[in-house]
């Protein structure tokens, strides 16, 4: 399913959709001819959806049908989350169950999942389980990143923006020979900066030092990117990919506003720009990242052996004032109360992946490809927790701990499609996974005599076995029609929280999850080629669903429920109705509930009392300050999964010379119901959130450059994106940011 294609291209045929070739199954086919639903987005919209600035990643957020992506803990950390399946868990050793692939890569880590993408050819979002082709398990789907490869044609893009707050955004690429026939070469670049733009007002003292009020102290970013490929092709039957990439990242954490909701109301009343932070000395946040992959092909002629072995590493850390206020402007029986804030160290993290392919060529029958897969991730991660921060007599230097890592997964798998007729082909796969994870704590947060108070685990194993697969079946009715149906089961291993022991608690963990999930749809052009009308329907169920709540230090903790159901539909469209006018729209409708009597969680309790209206049944724990209240979950929505999701586009071209047209473009989405947390309340969902863009320029020289005016968020609606319970504080969208873009194509 194409959500969105081409509204934006300035290139795009005024006489139709056009066909789209994607790579859902590891062959370039087309996406009538897929049986499965995926969401594609070309590279020249995602490029206007960042003109502003925006993370490339969160910027995907609505504009696909079924995806939903969001972050609390700034831009390193995104959270992606495929018809409802995702992890709301800011611990930074998390699972996900939608896996990040960039240029064939599988990136595992939260932080390596936050690597922006540019210079792109187009991105596909494959939504159901995945086991069975691609990298490691996923319950939920992949989001497939494909970068603009190198060709023995000299070509290149750039698209350069400047707008509010000194904005930023520089995306570039270029290629060509250096070789001929022999040796290509393309660079490509991303350069992010925003000036800080929130101003700190807290007026009082420090308890670590944090100057304050300071204007403009905090909200802006510096993010630097850069990629060499180097396409080798020696021979006819011989080709291989290398692929280098660094970034260097400084920038803000999340802002977390405290009292931005008010007991009864979901009505966030912080303001955006302003903040009063006490603490975390402005919630710095810096990371380095580096990775390089060597993708060979051989032709053997009716059989291609594809071997991609790729490294990726970093390390950085990101500070917050975890409270989101200051402790003085929330006082508790006449004394300053609520202060936090902590730091998250990735010291080293390594990542090895190697996957071997084997697979059939050409349009024969019977098609099948066979592989094995090995993943390796390793790191060393330290968490800071408020006492080490202090100035005073309070300080503790020893109030961290350390944590060593060790994820490792290999697998067998393999597909086989067959053409039973000229109409109806059939396509099954089956993979077997190992998935084993380690987590040791080399240092514990001890006293500040450095006397062990820790008692729990520290050394935790957890490993598990599972197969995966999938059927499916499409029936061509026509060539501009096809009907298609599929069946699939996933598998995500089992994952262990071990940053609670900073808290002196026990690590939690998680048991592995299944899925089970069906669908059915149809995919088609019609109207002569002016419209591409794609749905799906589909329903699934996950067994023992990895859930992650929060414990009375606001630290999350890791359980399993045991099940969630959920169904919906998607449906996307692309509309070419008279020349020079480009339509595209995409829906989708979700229906999810928890399912588990007896599983109950923690909610917003601070000093004994209950701040949010909580619509469960509940039950409370302990007395007085310590009292800590227990929702039951059971029936509710899975977190940061929207009721629904609407988007359109549209783009319309006004011929003024002979290669030259002004244009006007505009996007827009909508989010319905999207609760935040585990339980209901009457202040943690967000409902009505919308967003918009506008873009109104000059394109000449036959779509050759393009100069433009634009706004991101038009509207400046501050939509809520996240919460931190206990504090009642609100987390919001990107501002609005408007200015003048200028974009330029060497084709080939």
């Amino acid at each position: 399913m194409a959500a969105a294609q081409p509204a934006d291209d300035a290139l795009a045929s005024a006489d139709g959709v056009g066909e789209i070739i994607v790579t859902a199954e590891r062959r370039q086919e087309s996406l009538i001819d897929t049986p499965v639903s995926v969401g594609v987005v070309s590279g020249e919209q995602l490029r206007s959806f960042t003109q502003g600035g925006d993370d490339t990643l969160l910027s995907l957020a609505g504009r696909v049908p079924s995806l939903y992506v969001e972050t609390t803990t700034g831009r390193i950390f995104p959270r992606f989350y495929i018809r409802g399946l995702g992890n709301i868990d800011f611990y930074l050793g998390a699972s996900q169950p939608v896996e990040i692939i960039q240029d064939d890569v599988v990136l595992e880590h939260v932080v390596l999942k936050s690597n922006p993408v540019y210079d792109v050819a187009q991105v596909e979002v494959l939504r159901g389980p995945q086991g069975t082709l691609f990298g490691r398990n996923t319950t939920a789907g992949i989001i497939k990143f494909d970068t603009v490869r190198p060709s023995q044609e000299l070509s290149g893009q750039i698209q350069a923006s400047y707008g509010t707050y000194n904005s930023i955004n520089l995306d570039m690429g270029v290629g060509g020979p250096l070789v001929q026939d022999k040796i290509a070469m393309r660079v490509s670049a991303l350069y992010q900066h925003r000036d800080d733009y929130v101003d700190n007002v807290y007026v009082g003292p420090s308890a670590d030092g944090t100057v304050s009020p300071k204007k403009n102290a905090m909200g802006g970013f510096d993010d630097k990117n850069a990629r060499l490929q180097l396409l080798l092709t020696p021979t006819e039957r011989f080709s291989l990919l290398l692929n280098g990439h660094v970034r260097e990242y400084e920038g803000t954490s999340t802002l977390f506003l405290r009292g931005g909701l008010v007991k009864g109301s979901n009505d966030p009343i912080a303001l955006r720009n302003v903040v009063a932070f006490d603490e975390a000395d402005n919630n710095q946040q810096d990371y380095s990242t580096a990775g390089a992959s060597a993708n060979a092909a051989w032709d053997f002629g009716g059989v291609t052996l594809t071997s991609i072995t790729a490294y990726e590493r970093t390390q950085g850390q990101s500070r917050g004032d975890t409270d989101g206020g200051a402790a003085a402007n929330f006082p508790f029986n006449g004394v300053a109360n609520g202060f936090g804030q902590s730091r998250g160290n990735v010291r080293d993290l390594d990542q090895w992946t190697q996957e071997l392919r084997l697979a059939s060529d050409g349009d024969q029958a019977l098609k099948w490809q066979v592989g094995g897969y090995y993943f390796d991730s390793r790191d060393i991660t330290d968490f800071y927790q408020r006492a080490f921060f202090l100035t005073g007599a309070a300080r503790n230097p020893n109030n961290w701990v350390r944590l060593r890592n060790k994820n490792t997964s290999y697998a067998l798998f393999g597909q086989v499609s067959y053409q039973l007729t000229d109409q109806l082909t059939l396509t099954g796969g089956a993979r077997w996974t190992k998935d084993t994870k380690k987590t040791r704590l080399l240092k514990t947060a001890n006293t500040a005599a450095n006397v062990v108070t820790y008692t729990g685990r520290t050394n935790v194993r957890l490993s598990d076995k599972e197969p995966s697969w999938d059927v499916s079946a499409l029936y061509e009715v026509n060539p501009n029609f096809s009907v298609y149906a599929r069946v699939a089961r996933g598998f995500r291993g089992p994952t262990i929280q071990g940053r609670s022991a900073v808290f002196n608690a026990d690590f939690t963990t998680a048991n592995s999850e299944t899925i089970l999930s069906g669908e059915a749809g149809f995919k088609s052009v019609l109207l002569d080629g002016k419209l591409r009308l794609n749905a799906t329907g589909f329903a699934y169920r996950v067994k023992d669903i990895q859930l992650n709540g929060n414990d009375s230090n606001g630290n999350g903790v890791l359980f399993n429920a045991d099940k969630a159901e959920a169904y919906g539909l998607e449906a996307d469209l692309e509309l070419r109705p008279v020349p020079n006018l480009s339509i595209t729209a995409g829906a989708s409708w979700l229906h999810s509930e928890i399912k588990d009597p007896d599983v109950f969680a923690q909610t917003c309790g601070l000093n004994g009392v209950q701040v949010c209206t909580v619509n469960d049944p509940f039950f409370t724990r302990g007395t007085g300050t310590g009292r800590t209240y227990f929702a039951s979950i059971d029936g509710n929505p899975l977190p940061n999964a929207p009721e629904y999701n609407f988007n359109i586009a549209a783009r319309y071209d006004l011929p003024v010379s002979d290669d030259g047209r002004l244009f006007i473009s505009t996007d827009w989405n909508v989010q319905g119901y999207t609760n935040l947390v585990l339980y209901k309340t009457e202040e943690f969902y967000s409902k009505g959130n919308l967003e918009g863009g506008l873009r109104i320029g000059y394109a000449g020289g036959n779509g050759a450059w393009e100069v433009s005016a634009f706004a991101r968020n038009i509207t400046k609606e501050k939509n809520l994106k996240g919460v931190i319970e206990n504090y009642m504080a609100a987390v919001y969208n990107e501002p609005r940011i408007i200015g003048i873009s200028l974009s330029g194509r060497l084709r080939p």
